[in-house]
């Protein structure tokens, strides 16, 4: 048989669903495992790979590299996110890969994601075509199920936990985007929007982590998938405001097109709107500065008492 083949074939004995036993997640076990078509699968090894990699200078050697290279087949690099949650994905919540397992408070959305095999599939793996093979995938099954349970509870410790005033608890990601949102929740709101409710908040692994739909609609904000909402919205129901927030720690601040972009969708929204960009400290808002639109505010999390008004001739209100 060709590597390809008992690729898939360790795949399905691992008990991966038909969808995960194909040529993309075969090819992709392969690159973990670093095996090329003269290898033994006794050779397999762990190694971090990212799923793209830099062949000139990067941290993590890539999975599409390794595959393109090895077994001449080439993805378009726009295939990487099917990669990533078509085949990556169930790897790990099957307990064969780790998710940035040399540092695991990397954000979703970091350059340096990367996976590894886990001891208990490199195990495995090790001992296919030899008389250890069913102990392995025995031993694997009987073990698994803990490991998911290890790695489930280290993935929940790593992340951001915050409670809300209606006692649900949200948990964000790790990275640095979604810590400036849990300070806007937190820090913000109790300084400059006092007894505001959260009505929307997204996440960099969670689209709509929380969308409170029934006061968006009561307020007039029909809301679809594509709609581009800001990352925070809070409302504060005694003066009827709206705060619409971006969290800025890469792009993303409050420009005038997105402005208009916004009152786009807010059309038939009849409370008054204070556009917010907050930042995680002065270095990221002095990036932005040309870009901030006139009549909205500015907030830092290093400053959190703090607030700077681009509208000059009054404080925070409406526009």
């Amino acid at each position: 048989m060709s590597k390809l083949t008992e690729a898939q074939q360790i795949l399905k004995d691992l008990g991966l669903p038909k969808n995960q036993q194909n040529e993309r997640s075969a090819l992709t076990l392969l690159a973990l495992s670093y095996i090329t078509e003269h290898d033994d699968w006794k050779d397999a090894k762990k190694v971090s790979m990212s799923v793209v990699g830099n062949k000139d200078n990067a941290k993590y050697e890539g999975i599409m590299r390794f595959v393109a290279e090895h077994y001449q087949k080439y993805y378009a690099e726009n295939s990487r996110e099917t990669i990533r949650r078509q085949t990556l994905h169930q790897f790990v919540q099957a307990g064969i890969v780790e998710h940035n397992p040399e540092n695991p408070m990397l954000a979703t959305n970091s350059k340096d994601n990367h996976y590894r095999l886990t001891d208990a599939a490199l195990n495995v793996i090790k001992a296919f075509g030899t008389r250890k093979w069913n102990f392995e995938i025995k031993l694997f099954y009987q073990n698994v199920g803990s490991l998911q349970e290890k790695y489930h509870k280290s993935r929940n410790l790593q992340k951001i936990p915050i409670k809300l005033s209606n006692g649900k608890e949200l948990l964000f990601s790790p990275g640095k985007h979604n810590m400036v949102q849990v300070a806007i929740i937190k820090e913000f709101a109790s300084r400059f929007a006092q007894g505001s409710e959260l009505l929307y908040v997204g996440d960099t692994a969670n689209k709509d982590l929380y969308v409170d739909t029934n006061s968006l609609v009561g307020l007039g904000i029909l809301i679809s998938e594509h709609s581009k909402l800001p990352d925070v919205i809070l409302y504060d129901k005694n003066n009827n405001w709206l705060f619409l927030i971006e969290a800025v720690t890469s792009h993303g601040p409050v420009t005038p097109k997105r402005i208009v972009e916004l009152e786009k969708l807010l059309i038939d929204c009849t409370a008054g709107k204070v556009y917010v960009s907050a930042f995680p400290d002065f270095k990221e808002f002095k990036k932005h500065t040309a870009e901030i639109a006139w009549e909205t505010e500015v907030w830092l999390m290093d400053f959190p008492e703090h607030m700077i008004h681009f509208n000059g001739d009054r404080f925070m209100g409406p526009r």
